[in-house]
């Protein structure tokens, strides 16, 4: 019999919309106007959105708490102005973490000019107080096949691989009661026995280790563990 853990499925299909002629984000949590009884944020993760921007534009966000404010581009190159007003630039290969107090807030930008040059991006925004803005590098095709850690915050840490079809690997919970966030950046998995497509989110909790298995050549999924409420 096939040991099954708990979790919840944040199908892509399923996800919030925010949309304008220059900027477009999924919500896999509540957010903004988005609110769905079953999309409630999972712990101090409580956003997580998908953003596309068009050339030479730009988007402000604030936050009402204590919140690390994670950057990831996944196409393209993003600028960032924090709310100190430094501006950083944000390859892909980079994480960056906005370390904002409560009532401040960040800007984001497309630092490209040709029209067609599109750039999308992860934020992640995570309940938690620190001292100061960070950055980390990850380099994907490097350490293909296995799960390199991109970031961490205590005993939040965050994972990226990409992977050949039909590569597997296994992640163990460092902390026993941890639970772990996936998501699927590019192709197809299938994690802990359940099938995720693009973009698609899971949550998984009451476990030791989560089994996974590419399902799709160059498939790119991000880990998340972090401890519970």
């Amino acid at each position: 019999m096939i040991p099954q853990s708990k979790g919840k499925m944040f199908l892509s299909d399923e996800r919030g919309l925010t949309q304008h002629d220059w900027y477009r984000s999924y919500h896999t949590f509540n957010f903004g106007s988005y609110n769905n009884g079953h999309k409630h944020p999972f712990s101090d993760l409580y956003v997580l959105n998908d953003d596309t921007l068009a050339a030479e534009e730009s988007i402000r966000m604030s936050v009402k708490e204590h919140t690390a404010v994670l950057l990831i581009p996944v196409v393209g190159a993003i600028g960032c102005r924090d709310h100190n007003g430094d501006h950083i630039m944000i390859e892909p290969g980079m994480v960056q973490l906005l370390a904002l107090p409560p009532g401040s807030g960040f800007q984001v930008n497309n630092p490209y000019k040709k029209e067609t040059d599109l750039v999308n991006f992860l934020q992640l925004w995570i309940k938690i107080k620190t001292p100061a803005n960070q950055d980390f590098c990850f380099d994907l095709p490097s350490n293909r096949n296995q799960l390199t850690e991109i970031f961490g915050l205590g005993n939040t840490i965050g994972y990226m691989g990409q992977f050949d079809g039909r590569a597997e690997t296994t992640l163990c919970v460092s902390k026993p009661g941890n639970a772990l966030f996936a998501y699927v950046i590019e192709g197809a998995f299938e994690v802990q026995y359940r099938l995720m497509h693009a973009r698609d989110g899971l949550v998984l909790w009451d476990l030791e280790e989560a089994e996974l298995e590419a399902l799709s050549n160059n498939a790119i999924i991000m880990l998340i563990e972090i401890t519970p409420q």
